[in-house]
């Protein structure tokens, strides 16, 4: 590897800004998986603890107001406007307006229910606002939940499983994964 890369590679991984806009991006791919593998970064030392929860924050907050973004521009495409038809039309958008908090706030729980739930509300003129605030108060609560429960399992594994703490952190996130698509597919069969 030329000298310059090696250089570079080990600035990346020292460099707290670095470190923030890498959590951030994960975020966008995985929120969950990056929540997790971001909390054994701060266990093994590697990350400090409040840039992990600052980017963490950032990111899944944005990535929120991108979803919510969506559902905006989703409405102002003709095509888009003719497919969504729904009883009562303007009563719909006024009730996703009335309720944004809790749908914004509950769907945070509730596996698979993000995507359609927050481009809803930009589809139907929710206020961004409170739109906001109801994303913001929900990853505080969830997101620090998730990490401190990450953190408890990741000194777990450093103590049980020395070198193979990664794997054991790989399947910790693969369960993670796989019970919220469990969750999901049993709520997708319930309202059938």
């Amino acid at each position: 590897m030329p000298a310059s890369l090696t250089v570079f590679l080990a600035t990346a991984g020292a460099s707290p800004l670095l470190q923030a806009l890498a959590i951030i991006v994960g975020t966008f791919i995985l929120e969950d998986a990056a929540t997790i593998l971001t909390a054994m970064q701060v266990r093994t030392g590697h990350v400090a603890l409040w840039v992990a929860l600052v980017a963490l924050y950032i990111g899944i907050v944005v990535g929120d107001m991108g979803l919510y973004g969506m559902g905006r521009l989703a409405a102002l495409w003709p095509p888009a406007r003719r497919w969504i038809t729904l009883p009562g039309g303007a009563r719909e958008g006024k009730w996703f307006d009335r309720n944004v908090f809790r749908i914004v706030f509950i769907s945070r729980f509730i596996p698979g229910a993000r995507l359609p739930l927050y481009t809803a509300c930009g589809f139907f003129h929710a206020r961004f606002g409170l739109f906001c605030i109801a994303a913001i108060a929900a990853t505080l609560i969830w997101t620090t939940m998730l990490f401190l429960v990450s953190l408890q399992v990741g000194q777990f594994l450093i103590d049980h499983l020395g070198t193979w703490k990664w794997a054991g952190m790989g399947g910790f996130v693969l369960t993670i994964l796989l019970i919220s698509r469990m969750i999901a597919r049993l709520q997708g069969n319930e309202t059938r």
